[in-house]
């Protein structure tokens, strides 16, 4: 395959998917990883798509998000060993806020049914995992619900949010980056989770390494702001410890 017809079907797999990854594309077309990246520098050239870490996204498409059920699909076993992860941080009594994300509400399918915990969420997946743990009290903060994220959203949110002290919140986030924050495609959203991080003592962001480099329309907060973030192995050395030198703790599952 000609470099122009492979950097077609590039175009037309990110067109389709939301993202391209680098690795992925050069197994597929059965080239080395630097051939993908000069492809991809070509398009970024062109205007045609945009490289973020690990890959490209299509042009303008900073505040597309995808559905739930979508993004529940990408990165899957990475999540799941972040989740695993994040177990760690859940305390032996006490109260937790979880976010809403694909990442966050694997947590929720995985905290153990024995658990005593009060566990705030505006996610109707998270709340939905955890309504059958008998030693959970379960507080679903109310507003509109967003179809894309099954999340509530809007001043109902804000408002209870505003009245807790909790003490851990585990965040999700479409993006991050020490440049660019936290980021997410929507306005609403990402006033919720602003105020999830003012409502908690200490803040575990879970996102895969996919996500870092990405920036999304709407900031909601900076990885200062952030006291742990539990990621994958995809993350490199390096940026994990441009991270750190803003005073966030990195682990790698």
């Amino acid at each position: 395959m000609y470099a122009p017809e492979r950097q077609q079907e590039i175009l037309r797999l990110a067109g389709e998917s939301g993202r391209v990854d680098v690795l992925s594309l050069a197994e597929q077309f059965q080239v080395t990883a630097e051939t993908v990246r000069r492809d991809l520098k070509v398009l970024d050239s062109a205007g045609l798509l945009r490289r973020v870490h690990g890959g490209a996204i299509p042009a303008g498409r900073l505040g597309f998000e995808p559905d739930l059920a979508e993004r529940d699909t990408v990165a899957a076993d990475e999540k799941d060993r972040i989740a695993a992860a994040a177990l760690g941080e859940l305390p032996a009594q006490g109260n937790i806020v979880i976010d809403a994300g694909t990442t966050t509400a694997r947590l929720a399918a995985v905290v153990p049914i024995d658990s005593c915990l009060t566990v705030v969420t505006h996610a109707l997946p998270v709340a939905a995992r955890l309504a059958d743990h008998p030693g959970i009290s379960l507080h679903l903060v109310g507003g509109r619900v967003r179809h894309r994220t099954r999340a509530a959203v809007d001043a109902w949110a804000l408002r209870a949010y505003g009245e807790i002290n909790a003490d851990v919140v585990f965040l999700a986030t479409n993006g991050f980056s020490p440049g660019g924050g936290l980021t997410t495609p929507d306005l609403a959203e990402a006033a919720v989770k602003r105020a999830v991080i003012a409502a908690a003592r200490r803040v575990v962001l879970l996102a895969d390494s996919g996500k870092a480099g990405q920036e999304h329309f709407a900031r909601f907060g900076d990885l200062s702001d952030v006291d742990l973030l539990i990621t994958d192995t995809g993350l490199s050395p390096e940026d994990a410890r441009a991270i750190e030198n803003l005073g966030t703790e990195v682990v790698r599952a």
